[in-house]
């Protein structure tokens, strides 16, 4: 019996290696380690896009967030290592710091807090509403249109009365 544990805890270690030694040949005897993430801007507005950096990915890879979903993450040509994704933030992001987690050649990396998401302003409406006037702003228009019309016509009627003298 104890000889089928050896055996089987052998084959396991050479299932391992096996599995692991087309990775390190294929990247010339090295195993590339994803590291030095580098998110910019550091600091972003919801909806806004962030440029992810990363060394030691030669292959490419995808890098995750709760701020935005999986990204994929392309080589740069002639940088030795280093593959780089561009990640849109959700427009629901919540303000505060956010990690960034990437997988590159089987291997994971975590930087923690690498960016942080601000409240964005809603540009372009005129920060409070879209439905338009209300039936109380129609009201207070009518009322000062109309205020203006009989006091232009009481002056007007006064300055007419003082020329007949």
């Amino acid at each position: 019996m104890r000889n089928s544990r050896a055996l089987a805890a052998a084959g396991a270690a050479a299932a391992v290696l096996g599995l692991t030694a087309p990775v390190a040949v294929a990247d010339g005897g090295r195993v590339p380690n994803p590291s030095n993430i580098v998110a910019l801007p550091s600091v972003i507005a919801r909806g806004g896009q962030l440029t992810i950096t990363v060394d030691g990915c030669p292959n490419g890879g995808t890098a995750t967030s709760n701020a935005f979903p999986r990204t994929n993450l392309t080589p740069i040509n002639g940088a030795n290592d280093t593959s780089k994704g561009t990640a849109t933030i959700d427009a629901d992001a919540r303000p505060g710091p956010y990690d960034i987690t990437v997988h590159c050649s089987g291997r994971s990396l975590t930087r923690p807090a690498a960016f942080t998401v601000i409240g964005g302003v809603r540009g372009g409406i005129g920060g409070s509403s879209t439905s338009g006037a209300t039936p109380t702003d129609v009201a207070i228009g009518g009322a000062l249109v109309a205020a203006a019309a009989v006091g232009g016509g009481v002056f007007w009627m006064r300055r007419r009365a003082e020329k007949r003298i």
